[in-house]
């Protein structure tokens, strides 16, 4: 399953990346999403790269089908880990993977942060992949389904901490 989300920021290029890589700003965000026991394992930052490792622990957030109930935890632990990479002066790209503890699932993605320093534009790609036979279809379309809203949850958060700024 694939996954392709726009996120428009009115805010400039640095402070959105000032938001993405600030751990008092990933420790709310999660919190606020709802996550438990957040924490920021890494965060690495020069001016050409960073690398972000944030591990935290999160329920699903539509109903889970009961063909996946043996995977089904109320709180599931996901690591969630980044590498940061600027391409030009107004570009910066992330590779990320996400691992959800006791899924056989891979969620793997990328972002594409572009703009000035008045707005910019997140381009979110990920793929979901279950190879389990019979129903590793389902668990991928699940787990898009979830991390489509996860995702969004996260943008609405990040906004509104922007917003906090002005």
């Amino acid at each position: 399953m694939e996954l392709e989300l726009t996120h428009p920021y009115e805010a400039g290029l640095n402070d959105v990346l000032g938001t993405f890589f600030s751990r008092d700003r990933i420790l709310e965000k999660n919190t606020r999403e709802g996550s438990r026991n957040v924490k920021v394992r890494e965060l690495s930052l020069d001016e050409a790269s960073a690398r972000i490792v944030i591990e935290r622990e999160v329920t699903s957030s539509t109903d889970v089908p009961s063909i996946l109930a043996s995977f089904h935890r109320e709180w599931n632990e996901v690591s969630q880990d980044e590498h940061w990479f600027r391409k030009s002066q107004d570009e910066w790209h992330c590779e990320f993977r996400v691992r959800i503890d006791g899924v056989p699932a891979k969620i793997r993605g990328m972002m594409k942060l572009k703009g000035d320093s008045q707005s910019c534009t997140n381009q979110v790609s990920l793929k979901v992949r279950s190879d389990l036979p019979l129903i590793g279809k389902k668990i991928a379309k699940f787990l898009a389904e979830d991390s489509r809203i996860k995702i969004e949850e996260e943008y609405q958060a990040t906004r509104r901490l922007l917003q906090q700024q002005d």
